[in-house]
């Protein structure tokens, strides 16, 4: 199993830098950073950095999304970062949540990502592709690589994850549902003539590492908040009892009272009550060193090729030390 960190791009960017570089000696192979450029500083000028403070480091965002960026500007992105550092880039992508609704725009459809999917991958490895009716391609771009991992929650998201893209990302570290979306996206390849095991499947969850159980919980109750607003988008498509989507998934926000992006991602999130402990212990990785090494067991085992820190709480330093120095050792 890989590991990888997810960031925020909080002011002053070097200290994202910093991290990305602090990480990597630690045995971490992945820097994320979130994409919503008006909650956060510009990702895609601080992964330069990130690359150039790194040696193997792979380097992208969880998640962009189609409707923000032009999408040939993404992939000449990619492919020039590749040209620079070598292939070391990674697009986490799905329909767009904090970064398309902080504008007032509502979150891509499923048709609109995967026509993005397609011209982002095609132009940034350098092949033609057909976008806004004309012939595209970068003639520079000749021996970059660009793989496309797609965060999913709802059956006909995970099917498209599946069929066309690289990998699959699943926000949330709960066994039960990693199963049934692990699933869902492996027989999904299947069925489109791929081989499931060529997907690269990335678990990403809040960590913290310690004894106070109580402190961690309220420190990263905001992330049950922020599944919960892709949850509520499955309610309202499909219903609160419907057998498409695990109740196991979908209980929980029925006390949900709206939510303010303001307060995305942080800890202390006052719009987040309405999360219970339970989903909290579900979601994310809690405790000492040795209940985070048995949930990741247990992750392996289910095809989880990556797992990937949220490191949005009060003690990201010892996280990544103890993951550094107990915990990824245990996988190596």
């Amino acid at each position: 199993m890989d590991f990888g960190v997810v960031l925020q791009t909080d002011p002053p960017a070097w200290r994202v830098v910093e991290l990305a570089r602090q990480a990597e000696t630690l045995g971490f192979s992945y820097g994320w950073t979130f994409d919503s450029h008006v909650l956060w500083q510009e990702p895609y000028v601080i992964y330069s950095q990130m690359l150039a403070a790194t040696r193997k480091m792979t380097v992208g965002p969880m998640v962009t999304n189609p409707g923000t960026r032009n999408w040939t500007v993404t992939a000449s992105l990619f492919a020039t970062l590749n040209d620079m550092f070598g292939n070391r880039t990674i697009c986490g992508i799905g329909r767009g949540d904090s970064a398309m609704r902080v504008l007032g725009h509502t979150p891509s459809k499923l048709s609109t990502l995967s026509e993005a999917m397609k011209v982002i991958k095609g132009l940034a490895e350098g092949e033609a592709v057909t976008y806004n009716g004309t012939e595209q391609q970068l003639p520079w771009s000749t021996n970059s690589e660009l793989p496309i991992l797609m965060a999913a929650y709802g059956p006909k998201a995970l099917h498209l994850a599946g069929s066309e893209t690289d990998g699959f990302i699943l926000q949330l570290a709960d066994p039960q549902l990693a199963e049934w979306t692990i699933g869902a996206v492996r027989s999904a390849a299947a069925e489109a003539g791929r081989d499931p095991d060529d997907l690269h499947i990335c678990v990403a969850a809040p960590a913290y590492v310690g004894d106070n159980i109580e402190h961690q919980r309220d420190q990263v109750r905001w992330f049950g908040g922020m599944v919960g607003n892709h949850v509520a988008d499955l309610v309202e498509r499909y219903g609160s009892d419907s057998d498409v989507v695990p109740q196991a998934l979908t209980d929980y926000i029925k006390e949900r009272q709206g939510y303010d992006y303001a307060e995305h991602g942080k800890a202390g999130n006052t719009h987040t009550d309405f999360v219970p402990d339970e989903i909290i212990d579900r979601f994310c990785l809690l405790g000492p060193p040795e209940d985070h090494i048995a949930r990741l067991e247990q992750l392996r085992d289910l095809g989880v090729d990556q797992f990937a820190i949220y490191l949005m709480h009060d003690d990201k330093d010892a996280t990544l030390n103890a993951y550094g120095q107990k915990i990824i050792p245990a996988f190596r």
